[in-house]
């Protein structure tokens, strides 16, 4: 019996003493449909470690495999903190909807009437909500090199030009979600940092989530690895923090995921927020645009998930129907989103109506198309 389940084979084998052999059962047959779809990729994209966690009607299980770091040897937990690139992003747009529901923010306001720096430029005529869904003209996919810095981002804003006019076109982008966040903390009198530590991720009861990690946290945080092999962490840049700077864990992860399906236990101003980032804005082709995570009709074939997280989506250009008035979520849809840095890759996916949601972490950033394949698959097991 492989290592990583012989731990569960122990607890299962005690457990059956007291509570009968039914969630033994259903452990045994959760593990048997990861396993079979995690360790196939984690051999063919050379991935020296992987935490996934799930949650089916309630009940969370954990899959450890690999190591944190080949230097070292240290296996991976579900304590393990990984880089979770983009799928930062949807931290970022919940903190901007608090914001929105504690009355410091309007979707609808214009940029530079949240941050006056930027009066006089393009963003005199860009809302925070165009901001929030990529929408705001064509903003690149990443910073120029020369704008690539907090002391530089606001000169690179206020000189940039739109592409197309704001609320046309989706161009996926740091600068633009970037900008959101930051505008969401100055709306609420904080650093970006501050509010995101010491605000949202207390109220979400994460505790092992950072955007900085502690000094006393460093020897669980992941070593990740490049194409290359090489042993790599993600670098600062502007605005960083809100567009790619997540620090956590899968057990951290999967209790967002929780708090995203059933946020009746958080405050009322957190659950709105969080309606407030599932509400569908817009759609290109199959995937409806929310704040930072993306939806689909559930069930959805796996062609339609690889379309809605493949490079061209996330590269090119792509004209929007705008949803008037935007669409509170509705029954039977999968939230997801992609996250990547340069040794780590993320997925994360959820259905609230099904109660089911998966994790998926990796110290390597292998492609988005192998994350969505080994999600598809085990949920769609995992709902039947």
């Amino acid at each position: 019996m492989p290592d990583k389940n012989l731990k569960m084979f122990t607890i299962c084998s005690a457990l059956a003493l007291f509570l009968g052999t039914s969630q033994c059962m259903a452990d045994d047959r959760v593990a048997t449909i990861v396993n079979a779809a995690i360790e196939p990729v984690m051999q063919q994209q050379q991935i020296p470690g992987m935490a996934i966690a799930i949650t089916v009607n309630g009940q969370a299980h954990y899959f450890n495999y690999g190591v944190a770091s080949k230097e070292n040897g240290t296996a991976v937990s579900e304590n393990t903190l990984f880089e979770i690139g983009s799928v930062s992003k949807t931290f970022t747009t919940t903190l901007a909807a608090y914001a929105v529901a504690s009355g410091k923010l309007s979707l609808s306001d214009k940029a530079s009437s949240v941050l006056p720096q930027l009066r006089g430029s393009a963003f005199d005529n860009i809302s925070v909500l165009q901001l929030g869904t990529y929408s705001a003209g064509g903003l690149p996919l990443q910073f120029p090199d020369s704008a690539d810095a907090p002391d530089r981002m606001l000169g690179y804003f206020k000189q940039w030009k739109p592409v197309y006019p704001a609320g046309t076109y989706r161009q996926y982008s740091n600068p633009s979600l970037g900008l959101f966040g930051y505008l969401a903390a100055q709306s609420m009198g904080a650093s970006f940092d501050d509010v995101m530590e010491k605000t949202l991720l207390p109220k979400l009861g994460l505790k092992h989530t950072f955007l900085k990690v502690p000094q006393d946290q460093m020897g669980l945080y992941a070593q990740g690895y490049n194409k290359d092999d090489k042993p790599v962490r993600v670098s600062p840049g502007a605005l960083d923090s809100e567009a790619y700077g997540v620090k956590t864990s899968a057990a951290d992860m999967l209790r967002y995921v929780e708090a995203n399906m059933k946020p009746t236990d958080l405050e009322k101003p957190l659950q709105q927020a969080i309606a407030t980032t599932h509400t569908g804005y817009y759609t290109v082709g199959d995937m409806t645009q929310g704040l930072g995570w993306e939806a689909y009709h559930y069930p959805v074939t796996l062609e339609t998930l690889l379309a809605g997280n493949s490079t061209p989506m996330a590269m090119e250009a792509h004209k929007v129907q705008w949803l008037n008035p935007p669409r509170p979520q509705t029954d039977n849809v999968l939230f997801n989103k992609t996250g990547s840095t340069g040794g780590f890759g993320a997925y994360v996916a959820y259905v609230p109506s099904k109660d089911i949601g998966i994790v998926i972490l990796a110290n390597r950033n292998y492609p988005n198309a192998e994350r969505v394949k080994v999600a598809h698959t085990i949920l769609s097991a995992l709902s039947k």
